[in-house]
């Protein structure tokens, strides 16, 4: 069977609810009733079938040709099966994820992966701020599974993190890493100032040494890791990155003592 496929037939006149195309809520539907589903945001309330060319038939596999930034919560509550886009996206894309793959081939914006709890986000461009973060008044923030960023991320990358790994690979914005209750945050191409402010436990994996760190770190030496020699051939057997990132004995530094402080930073000697 040929992939579900929804082709952009123009730029959207309003923000668009993608919440409901997912493969388990596509199920055994037909092609009308998806093209029936309501994914405007506003009073005109576009339908699925003004903004897309609907073809195909496997929901297991959904691919969306062209992208916006007006696509909100692409993927929101995938349990399984694939999502591409083949473009760009707009806020919350993979918000609370289960299970499956969810591939951006452009930027994608705020708020990518915030609470989700498994499966796999693959951004090809940037991401906005809050990456796998929390919304407003929600007490945790990504809560397992993998998220890779193959460009940038924007401030508060990882806000609250409580499982999981994120991977960006050319930099992130300021206080990457805040409030993190757990779970590991790799970052390459260096990080913005206050990197880990405020964690209570979990990792941060950095290329080079951050621009500013919170006096309330303390330096803990440049001993062997076996942590840092897993994590590496992890990131590189997955294909994630091309080379280690921390090698064999980084600094460490840990944190942050302004609150529980069983957190760490390691980056290379």
């Amino acid at each position: 069977m040929k992939a579900l496929t929804f082709t952009l037939v123009g730029e959207p006149p309003e923000r668009l609810d993608l919440s409901g195309l997912t493969p388990e809520r596509l199920a055994g539907k037909g092609r009308r009733d998806i093209e029936n589903i309501r994914i405007g945001m506003s009073r005109r309330g576009s339908l699925v079938g003004d903004m897309f060319r609907v073809a195909g038939s496997d929901t297991s596999s959904i691919v969306f040709e062209g992208g916006s930034e007006r696509f909100d919560r692409l993927a929101e509550g995938m349990q399984d099966g694939s999502i591409r886009v083949v473009g760009g996206a707009g806020a919350q894309a993979g918000r609370a994820m289960h299970g499956g793959a969810l591939t951006i081939e452009g930027d994608a914006g705020p708020h990518a992966g915030s609470c989700m709890r498994g499966g796999r986000i693959e951004i090809h461009g940037n991401a906005g701020d809050h990456l796998g973060a929390p919304l407003a008044g929600e007490l945790a923030g990504m809560n397992g599974g993998v998220a890779i960023v193959r460009g940038k991320a924007g401030a508060f990358a990882a806000d609250r993190m409580r499982r999981g790994l994120i991977a960006v690979l050319k930099g992130a914005g300021d206080h990457a890493g805040s409030r993190m209750i757990a779970g590991t945050l790799a970052v390459a191409g260096g990080t913005g100032e206050m990197p880990g402010y405020l964690m209570r436990r979990g990792s941060i994996l950095l290329d080079r040494a951050p621009k500013k760190l919170s006096p309330s770190f303390v330096e803990c030496g440049a001993p062997d890791s076996v942590f840092a020699a897993v994590i590496d051939r992890y990131l590189v057997g997955e294909k994630i990155l091309k080379h280690p990132l921390l090698g064999r004995s980084p600094r460490r530094y840990g944190g942050d003592n302004a609150v529980l402080g069983l957190g760490e930073i390691l980056f290379p000697a």
